[in-house]
């Protein structure tokens, strides 16, 4: 049985109010299956775990004022079964196909009068099926999408159908960790006095976060830094957005050669992958006849904040750091070193932290605030991208084996590209989700992504030990 109403988090609200008819707050998953769907199989095992989140039960109310929060209201008229829908894809059932048919899903928003999430069952899927997941971000980020994902799936294909322990998803922010920041932002812009004004205010003038008290400092620098960024280079990833996206990925990498990378170049196992993203998107633009001598791009990246003690909850508890990718550096070896250095020193800033304090203030503001405070940060970015890391082992759903897992992310504000990383059963395969209008064809990017990669390898693996990559 769901809980009582009760308010979304302040940092839930903001992605609720982030949604745009040209940038759906959504996000996507996807489970390619090895054979046809037990469809009976298929309802039982998401009446039995997927509605133990309450959240899959509740819609949201949103009165879009400054005295009435969002709030998650039980479904009078839920059904279960209005949120599956069966399909079968026309032949031949191809990965053209089904790329065609998630970017019409990509494109189109769910309704806003019932629980914010759908299932497609869907057939004649590469000689098997898949089942895909969507739901709004307000629901939760990334992470949670893997919690659910990962609830509806078994190590084995004749596992039963049981209901585990309801999942209330009360609320959980790092309120008391970030409350000397909220609280000098607060302050500064004098919220009590006049929110909307003031919100403007600290919009256009961003040095004034200069002058906070010293308990802040740090996050205020932080936050300082990004708001002064200069806009973004304008590429061919930049523009104006349409409300149709198209959806691509990779073929599968394989984990341990990722590894083998790091290890030897002293490097993560992110830092290997976002270098050969790098490389594919230069590859990109070099193939469209631009520019790219010097040039950088910055990415958006999500960074989870949930202590061991909360990681399979779901809503957003993430903060963001802002990258920029060196796609004017000509050699695999040196965009990983320099990629590399990056990230060791956001991973040494406050700047996830500060972001998530922001999101937290900006979901208790009137529209227009918000509106301001995202095409800001929108215009000082490019692509949004986020590395998952699924299971590591051979996983069954509904009893069919799991081939291949996927999923993308929404593009916040006016960002027209999305970038996916997720790992499973010891391979890593990259999604992309683009804008029609800027990049039509984002298999381009995930097929540069795979040779990328391979270079990438060869140039320091196989040249150390003398062995071939798989590519």
């Amino acid at each position: 049985m769901a809980q009582a109403s009760h308010p979304l988090s302040a940092v839930d609200s903001a992605w609720l109010h982030m949604d745009d008819p040209t940038n759906l707050m959504m996000v996507t998953g996807v489970a390619l299956l090895d054979g046809p769907i037990d469809v009976e199989r298929c309802y039982k095992t998401f009446e039995s775990r997927l509605l133990s989140f309450d959240r899959f039960r509740m819609r949201v109310t949103d009165h879009r004022d400054a005295l009435n929060a969002p709030r998650w209201e039980p479904d009078p008229y839920f059904s279960l079964r209005s949120h599956i829908h069966r399909v079968a894809l026309p032949s031949p059932g191809d990965m053209t196909t089904l790329q065609e048919f998630l970017g019409d899903l990509a494109s189109t928003p769910l309704d806003r009068t019932k629980p914010l999430w759908q299932v497609h069952l869907v057939e004649n899927v590469l000689g098997g099926s898949a089942i895909v997941m969507r739901f709004h971000h307000c629901i939760g980020d990334g992470t949670a999408m893997n919690t659910v994902m990962h609830r509806l799936m078994d190590t084995t294909p004749d596992a039963p159908i049981e209901r585990p322990t309801p999942h209330s998803n009360h609320d959980h922010t790092l309120g008391p960790l970030l409350e000397p920041l909220v609280s000098t932002i607060e302050g500064t812009i004098k919220l009590a006095d006049d929110l909307v004004h003031e919100g403007m205010e600290f919009l256009r003038h961003p040095e004034h976060l200069l002058d906070l008290p010293a308990q802040a400092a740090s996050g205020a620098l932080a936050l300082s830094r990004v708001l002064l960024l200069s806009p973004e280079t304008k590429t061919p990833f930049k523009g104006p957005l349409g409300v149709q996206k198209r959806v691509a990925w990779s073929a599968p990498v394989p984990l341990d050669q990722v590894k083998q990378i790091g290890k030897v170049a002293g490097a993560k196992v992110n830092d290997v992958l976002l270098a050969a993203v790098a490389g594919a998107l230069r590859a990109y633009l070099i193939g469209r006849n631009f520019k790219v001598d010097g040039l950088e791009i910055r990415a958006v990246i999500p960074v989870d904040l949930r202590p061991p003690s909360r990681a399979h909850d779901l809503g957003n508890e993430f903060g963001l750091v802002f990258l920029s990718l060196p796609l004017g550096t000509p050699g695999p070896v040196m965009r990983l070193a320099e990629v590399k250095q990056r990230m060791e020193a956001l991973k040494r800033s406050p700047e996830a932290y500060v972001f998530y304090g922001l999101l937290n203030f900006f979901g208790r503001t009137p529209a227009q605030v918000e509106e301001q405070a995202v095409n800001l940060f929108g215009s000082k970015a490019t692509a949004v991208m986020t590395n998952v890391r699924g299971p590591t082992e051979q996983l069954y759903l509904a009893g069919n084996r799991i081939k291949n897992i996927m999923f993308w992310v929404p593009q916040s504000g006016r960002l027209g590209m999305g970038i996916s990383i997720m790992s499973y059963c010891g391979q890593v395969t990259l999604g992309v989700i683009t804008d029609t209008g800027l990049v039509p064809d984002p298999q381009t990017i995930t097929e540069a992504f795979e040779r990328e990669f391979h270079v990438l390898y060869d140039a320091i693996v196989a040249k150390e030990h003398g062995i071939e990559s798989a590519s």
